[in-house]
């Protein structure tokens, strides 16, 4: 009777390949990629209705799930009669939730509003805070709200990642990562300071408009010979 041959463990053994990390953007090729969005659209600003740092925060905490389409058609007549924190609170829950019915969370979404208007009310003396530490504590605000009005309101150079950004930054190459701060981080990195303050609209605009979710606009993106998306077409 033989025995079995020797298995070889070098042989056997299967190679360990190192995790790649995704490439991103050297310093040189984001400017340039910012500079050909910022030549396409001089001076982005947010798609969103508004008349004060108020009715924009209300407004942005009102675009969760919903686009801006939807929120501005129902803020018209929100803020038709209620601009401010303290007609919002006369008009109350019910009163904010006839406007807003046709966005998603609608309920929900009432009751911050009110809670957020009465906070700004008592805390702030009717003004809205500008820094976002004050804003994240505000009912129905998040980072991503409080960055999009530091940024429009405040003139500050914040990011607010939405799907829109978090798409383009891991599709193109310019910022991947695998949680919204993650890109966030990664853009406050790769950003060049002289295009932070527009940063967040380009993105954002590019992915509404040009990188959409299913069907990439390639053919007709400005930056397509920069983008690192595999699946890119002509």
């Amino acid at each position: 009777m033989t025995s079995p041959p020797k298995k070889n463990p070098q042989s056997a053994a299967k190679p360990t390949r190192k995790k790649q990390r995704p490439r991103v953007f050297g310093p040189q090729k984001a400017a340039e990629f910012y500079k050909i969005l910022a030549e396409e659209r001089p001076d982005p600003k947010t798609e969103l209705h508004y008349s004060s740092p108020y009715t924009l925060l209300v407004a942005v905490a009102l675009s969760a799930q919903a686009t801006d389409i939807g929120v501005n058609k129902a803020t018209k007549g929100l803020f038709a009669v209620a601009d401010t924190p303290q007609k919002m609170l006369e008009l109350g829950v019910k009163g904010v939730e006839k406007y807003i019915k046709t966005i998603g969370l609608w309920r929900n979404k009432a009751r911050n509003v009110i809670a957020l208007s009465q906070i700004i009310l008592d805390t702030y003396k009717g003004e809205v805070p500008n820094t976002r530490e004050a804003l994240v504590k505000l009912p129905g605000v998040g980072r991503k709200t409080a960055n999009v009005v530091m940024n429009e309101a405040f003139g500050e150079p914040t990011i607010a990642v939405d799907t829109h950004i978090f798409r383009v930054s891991n599709r193109t190459g310019l910022a991947p990562g695998k949680t919204p701060d993650a890109v966030e981080a990664q853009l406050e990195r790769a950003t060049p300071q002289m295009y932070k303050q527009g940063a967040h609209h380009w993105l954002i605009l590019h992915g509404r408009y040009t990188c959409l979710a299913r069907r990439p606009k390639c053919g007709a993106c400005a930056v397509h010979h920069l983008c690192r998306y595999k699946e890119k077409t002509a």
